[in-house]
């Protein structure tokens, strides 16, 4: 793994980054797998990003679901496809859509999604998502894409246009087998992939499974299980708008913080 460059932090160590001070970061939150908390952490991250650092965020679904729209109460708009913006001279302004939450913009996913890793390799343009990212960075600080679980012609162009992975692993055998397959689909993107920052999510040290996942990695930060966490679906907010000292609003924050820290290194 140390080819495709995991990094061993806890928030006292954040990650690296190839994000500077005078420009804009993109942050990816991937997994293979489902059911990781994938979504709610992209989300809380983006929520940090616009509220804590005060950094104007674009959240991207790139997920069919629409799960990301769904958390922050957000209704999809009907008239222009999440599909649209990737044709040549397509306007993302007229797919982008402002939340609740000042400096927080959300880009939708919708059912359009599902066939867009066919609609890129008709394109033929491999960076075309870094390309729309560039694009965006006149208008936003932070992009935070919240990615499908899957491996395409979609997820390779993520990797080319994120300066930072995070993997959301909770404690078992075959979490740690998706962050191998991760590792291996950040590989293959080039030779200047972006670092990759496992963290352990849902971890209960109730259970022993789940005390040895965190010993086997210290340096890796962590997301506790917690009711808050499950209460975003049914409030539609981030934890930390609703439970702001609630202990899983603290450990993201913390972890939202230790990446700033280095993004804002050169």
């Amino acid at each position: 793994m140390g080819d495709a460059r995991v990094i061993p932090v806890c928030c006292n160590d954040p990650v690296t980054t190839r994000g500077s001070t005078g420009r804009m970061a993109s942050i990816a939150i991937y997994s293979v797998k489902g059911g990781v908390g994938k979504t709610t952490l992209a989300v809380n991250l983006a929520w940090c990003a616009s509220t804590l650092s005060r950094r104007k965020t674009l959240l991207w679904d790139l997920d069919a679901a629409n799960g990301s729209g769904f958390l922050l109460g957000v209704d999809p708009k009907r008239k222009h496809s999440a599909d649209s913006i990737f044709a040549d001279g397509s306007d993302t302004a007229k797919v982008i859509q402002s939340t609740a939450y000042p400096g927080l913009d959300l880009l939708p996913a919708d059912e359009s999604i599902r066939t867009l890793d066919r609609q890129l390799d008709r394109l033929g343009k491999k960076k075309r998502i870094a390309r729309l990212t560039e694009g965006l960075s006149k208008a936003y600080d932070r992009i935070i894409f919240d990615c499908p679980p899957v491996l395409n012609e979609l997820s390779a162009q993520i990797m080319r246009a994120a300066d930072v992975v995070i993997v959301p692993l909770p404690p078992s055998p075959l979490s740690a087998r998706a962050l191998d397959v991760v590792v291996e689909e950040v590989r293959g993107s080039g030779k200047g992939h972006p670092p990759i920052l496992p963290v352990l999510t849902m971890l209960d040290l109730r259970r022993s499974l789940h005390r040895e996942a965190r010993d086997a990695n210290p340096t890796w930060p962590i997301i506790p299980l917690a009711s808050a966490v499950e209460q975003c679906a049914v409030e539609r907010q981030p934890v930390g708008a609703f439970a702001p000292r609630s202990p899983a609003a603290r450990a993201i924050a913390q972890l939202w913080t230790a990446i700033e820290r280095k993004l804002a290194q050169k």
